[in-house]
Protein backbone atom coordinates (compact mmCIF):
# COMPACT_ATOMS: atom_id res chain seq x y z
CA UNK A 1 0.00 0.00 0.00
CA UNK A 2 1.19 3.46 -0.81
CA UNK A 3 2.34 5.40 1.92
CA UNK A 4 0.88 9.15 2.70
CA UNK A 5 4.49 10.64 2.36
CA UNK A 6 7.58 9.69 2.39
CA UNK A 7 10.68 10.32 5.11
CA UNK A 8 14.18 9.29 5.23
CA UNK A 9 17.42 10.52 6.48
CA UNK A 10 20.41 11.18 4.43
CA UNK A 11 23.71 10.87 5.82
CA UNK A 12 26.38 14.03 4.64
CA UNK A 13 24.58 14.94 1.51
CA UNK A 14 24.72 18.53 0.43
CA UNK A 15 21.70 19.95 -0.40
CA UNK A 16 22.19 21.15 -3.96
CA UNK A 17 22.71 17.29 -4.49
CA UNK A 18 19.38 16.76 -3.05
CA UNK A 19 17.69 19.20 -5.35
CA UNK A 20 19.50 17.34 -8.16
CA UNK A 21 18.49 14.56 -7.75
CA UNK A 22 14.84 15.61 -7.01
CA UNK A 23 14.73 17.53 -10.05
CA UNK A 24 15.84 13.79 -12.52
CA UNK A 25 13.33 12.11 -9.96
CA UNK A 26 10.39 14.01 -9.91
CA UNK A 27 10.99 17.58 -11.46
CA UNK A 28 11.79 20.79 -11.25
CA UNK A 29 12.69 22.53 -7.99
CA UNK A 30 11.47 25.52 -6.80
CA UNK A 31 13.97 27.48 -4.84
CA UNK A 32 14.17 26.26 -1.27
CA UNK A 33 12.79 28.84 0.90
CA UNK A 34 14.06 28.96 4.47
CA UNK A 35 11.86 28.84 7.40
CA UNK A 36 13.72 28.41 10.79
CA UNK A 37 15.73 25.83 10.41
CA UNK A 38 14.22 23.93 7.39
CA UNK A 39 13.82 24.90 4.32
CA UNK A 40 10.95 24.33 1.64
CA UNK A 41 10.29 23.70 -1.99
CA UNK A 42 8.54 22.14 -4.48
CA UNK A 43 9.87 18.87 -6.70
CA UNK A 44 7.28 19.25 -9.35
CA UNK A 45 4.08 19.02 -7.47
CA UNK A 46 5.11 17.50 -4.46
CA UNK A 47 5.84 19.84 -1.03
CA UNK A 48 9.47 18.47 0.09
CA UNK A 49 10.78 19.37 3.20
CA UNK A 50 14.56 19.60 3.88
CA UNK A 51 15.71 19.57 7.77
CA UNK A 52 18.96 19.96 7.80
CA UNK A 53 21.48 18.17 10.96
CA UNK A 54 17.59 16.34 12.12
CA UNK A 55 19.79 13.93 13.65
CA UNK A 56 23.39 14.68 14.37
CA UNK A 57 25.07 14.16 11.04
CA UNK A 58 21.32 13.02 9.73
CA UNK A 59 19.06 15.35 7.40
CA UNK A 60 15.95 14.79 6.73
CA UNK A 61 14.09 14.69 3.75
CA UNK A 62 10.04 14.72 3.59
CA UNK A 63 7.97 14.32 0.60
CA UNK A 64 4.89 15.76 1.79
CA UNK A 65 2.58 13.28 -0.87
CA UNK A 66 1.42 10.07 -2.24
CA UNK A 67 1.74 10.65 -5.95
CA UNK A 68 6.05 10.24 -5.34
CA UNK A 69 7.31 8.05 -7.91
CA UNK A 70 8.09 5.20 -4.97
CA UNK A 71 5.42 3.66 -3.05
CA UNK A 72 7.49 3.66 0.15
CA UNK A 73 10.35 5.22 1.97
CA UNK A 74 12.30 2.11 1.95
CA UNK A 75 11.99 2.22 -2.17
CA UNK A 76 12.92 6.05 -1.96
CA UNK A 77 15.43 4.90 -0.04
CA UNK A 78 17.38 2.78 -2.81
CA UNK A 79 16.58 5.12 -5.17
CA UNK A 80 18.17 7.96 -3.18
CA UNK A 81 21.37 6.10 -2.31
CA UNK A 82 21.60 4.45 -6.40
CA UNK A 83 21.65 8.42 -7.54
CA UNK A 84 23.44 10.10 -4.59
CA UNK A 85 26.04 7.39 -2.63
CA UNK A 86 25.47 8.13 0.66
CA UNK A 87 24.28 5.99 3.75
CA UNK A 88 20.62 5.98 3.90
CA UNK A 89 17.97 5.50 7.01
CA UNK A 90 14.15 4.77 6.37
CA UNK A 91 11.76 3.51 8.95
CA UNK A 92 11.12 -0.52 7.62
CA UNK A 93 6.85 0.62 6.97
CA UNK A 94 4.81 2.88 7.66
CA UNK A 95 5.17 4.26 11.01
CA UNK A 96 1.86 4.24 13.54
CA UNK A 97 1.27 5.95 17.06
CA UNK A 98 0.34 3.13 19.17
CA UNK A 99 3.18 0.88 17.88
CA UNK A 100 5.65 -0.09 20.64
CA UNK A 101 8.25 1.92 21.39
CA UNK A 102 11.21 -0.64 20.55
CA UNK A 103 9.92 -0.81 17.32
CA UNK A 104 10.87 3.40 16.59
CA UNK A 105 14.42 2.21 16.54
CA UNK A 106 13.74 -0.30 14.20
CA UNK A 107 15.48 1.19 10.62
CA UNK A 108 16.53 0.14 7.31
CA UNK A 109 19.83 1.48 6.73
CA UNK A 110 20.71 1.46 3.12
CA UNK A 111 24.76 2.01 1.99
CA UNK A 112 27.55 0.48 0.15
CA UNK A 113 27.69 -2.18 3.03
CA UNK A 114 24.02 -3.10 1.72
CA UNK A 115 20.45 -3.16 3.14
CA UNK A 116 20.16 -4.33 6.66
CA UNK A 117 17.73 -3.41 9.70
CA UNK A 118 19.22 -1.82 12.04
CA UNK A 119 18.52 -0.08 16.02
CA UNK A 120 18.60 3.74 15.96
CA UNK A 121 18.12 5.54 18.97
CA UNK A 122 17.26 9.20 17.40
CA UNK A 123 16.00 10.73 20.77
Amino acid sequence: MRQPDIEIYLRDASQQAVTDWLTQAIGPCSPWQQKGKTFKCQAGTIPVTWLPKAVGKWHSLLLDSDATPWEDDIACARAAFAALGVEIRCAPGGWQEEEAEEDADRWISISERGEEEIIWRTD
